[in-house]
């Protein structure tokens, strides 16, 4: 027992810190490719921050329990929407939505939030619902492309540095993300074997650590890239980043786990609470992006008490499925 969870506890912290050194990396990198701002905050960063979930996600998969990828993707879904977007909305300057391509976005991030819940109700997120959800983020990413020239600004995140400084700085960052990488891939693995054992000596519903345990643990580097860029301003960034996150985790992340082992879910009573509130927040979250053009501080307030009562609910619905005897 004390081993696993030193296991879960090692792995979640080495995942976060190579997730972090990810996030710098690309920021890094952003600056001295002189990156457009849209690419940042809608593809290249939500992609960043969504590999741990992608190593889980296959981890499970082959480890022949990609409910706990599903569960992790539905959690994280839920911790972005609520929690990331309201800690920015509290602490950054200005959240403005004014940009088309953020109204739109909040739009398709509800669409891609819920076509997973849609596409399992038949009790099955198969090879051809993976082959879906991948059509869906293709779709996405080229609309994308399409709206590149709306958004000319560069990234500009860090001060400037001599020619050579810079360059040496590029090729050792190219060398730690990939470092990394390699780190997330070995403590995913960890993540998922603690997971299983967890769910089979606690009698807990694997879906459930997914969706509270991995699912927070692996929004954490959202969280950290949210705050800081929004206490820079950065408001683009931010809600590209919130809504591209959700967007790649639902179709491209589901998407792939889908096509290694097709996610079978016989019993849904585990993802009951957190379906309802991936809806519910998925909602919010487009009403007040698309009310005011921009997120106040009160709307932020209700988005983290939103979060509060999701944590809440997830536990107290355990205590109902411990007491009528479920087992996972």
């Amino acid at each position: 027992m004390i081993f696993y969870f030193l296991l879960l506890l090692i792995s979640g912290v080495l995942l976060f810190f190579a997730a972090h050194r990810i996030v710098k990396g690309i920021i890094f990198l952003a600056h001295y490719l002189q990156w457009r701002e849209f690419v940042i905050a809608f593809f290249v960063m939500a992609i960043a921050s969504s590999i741990p979930n992608l190593f889980v996600g296959i981890s499970s998969a082959l480890h022949d329990i990609p409910e706990l990828s599903f569960g992790d993707v539905m959690g994280n879904s839920v911790v972005d929407l609520t929690l990331v977007a309201a800690l920015a909305g509290l602490f950054g300057k200005k959240l403005s939505t004014l940009s088309n391509i953020i109204q739109i976005s909040s739009l398709i991030t509800i669409v891609a939030a819920v076509l997973p819940i849609l596409l399992v109700i038949d009790g099955s997120l198969g090879r051809g619902d993976g082959v879906i959800l991948l059509l869906a983020f293709v779709s996405y990413s080229f609309w994308l492309f399409l709206k590149r020239k709306e958004h000319p600004d560069i990234f500009n995140h860090q001060k400037a540095e001599e020619p050579v400084r810079r360059f040496r700085h590029f090729l050792l960052t190219g060398a730690d993300m990939m470092l990394s990488i390699l780190l997330i891939l070995l403590s995913a693995e960890g993540v998922v074997r603690a997971a299983k054992f967890f769910a089979a000596s606690l009698n807990v519903p694997i879906p459930l650590i997914g969706i509270l345990v991995v699912g927070f643990g692996s929004s954490l580097p959202e969280l950290y890239f949210g705050i800081t860029a929004a206490r820079k301003g950065k408001y683009l960034v931010v809600l590209g980043e919130i809504m591209g996150s959700v967007i790649v985790i639902t179709t491209l992340v589901l998407g792939i786990v889908a096509l290694i082992n097709p996610i079978e879910i016989s019993d849904f009573s585990p993802f009951a609470i957190a379906r309802v509130f991936l809806v519910v927040a998925s909602l919010f979250f487009f009403l007040f992006v698309r009310s005011d053009r921009k997120v106040t501080r009160g709307e932020a307030l209700t988005l983290l008490l939103l979060y509060a009562a999701f944590l809440t609910a997830e536990l107290f619905h355990h205590q109902i499925l411990l007491f009528f005897g479920f087992t996972p």
